[in-house]
């Protein structure tokens, strides 16, 4: 059971705080709802009795923290080459709700976009599990999401160098001069 002031996490939505827990009446039955105060000024009602079974958690601590900031540190895992297959195995990892499997996802699309760019949809998806592990890591390090985010995409950033980086083929045959366009010259020879 958790408490008005606590902080949770909200699979697929990311971190939030118990606003109040209020009973309503929805089709003629009264239940007991916790309202979770999201990201963004979104409120979240989630059956009190229902919360544990869909999902929502404590937020982690510290120490919990510094194990995803290692993930993301790490090389990226195997994901499939079909997009489909690695857009619902992605999927599955975040609806899990589990902290270590977002920041797999997050790292795993970082790499993914560094090296030849996503498709809409996984943008979306990366967009949307790194606002989620953000919103949780914040509380977890009391920083700001500013402080969070940077943290992420400089850790992203220095393992892509370290693992990826050297398996990224360079552009070719690609001019990397400057040429002025000289109007002239284009009108005497038309």
């Amino acid at each position: 059971m958790f408490n008005i002031g606590d902080h949770v996490v909200y699979p697929m939505h990311g971190a939030g705080v118990i606003d109040a827990i209020e009973e309503k009446d929805i089709l003629g039955e009264k239940q007991s709802y916790y309202i979770l105060k999201m990201p963004g000024e979104v409120k979240v009602m989630v059956p009190t009795n229902k919360a544990e079974q869909i999902g929502v958690r404590d937020v982690i601590d510290k120490a919990s923290a510094e194990k995803v900031f290692s993930i993301l540190e790490e090389d990226k895992t195997e994901m499939s080459s079909n997009w489909n297959k690695r857009y619902r195995d992605n999927m599955e990892k975040m609806k899990s709700g589990d902290i270590y499997e977002i920041a797999d996802v997050v790292r795993n699309l970082s790499f993914k976009q560094k090296e030849k760019g996503l498709s809409t949809g996984e943008k979306k998806m990366l967009s949307n599990a790194k606002q989620i592990l953000v919103s949780e890591l914040v509380l977890a390090q009391n920083s700001s999401a500013e402080e969070v985010e940077g943290i992420i995409d400089n850790k992203i950033n220095s393992s892509f160098k370290e693992f990826e980086l050297d398996s990224v083929e360079p552009v070719k045959n690609v001019v990397n001069k400057f040429i002025p366009f000289d109007e002239n010259q284009a009108s005497e020879n038309a």
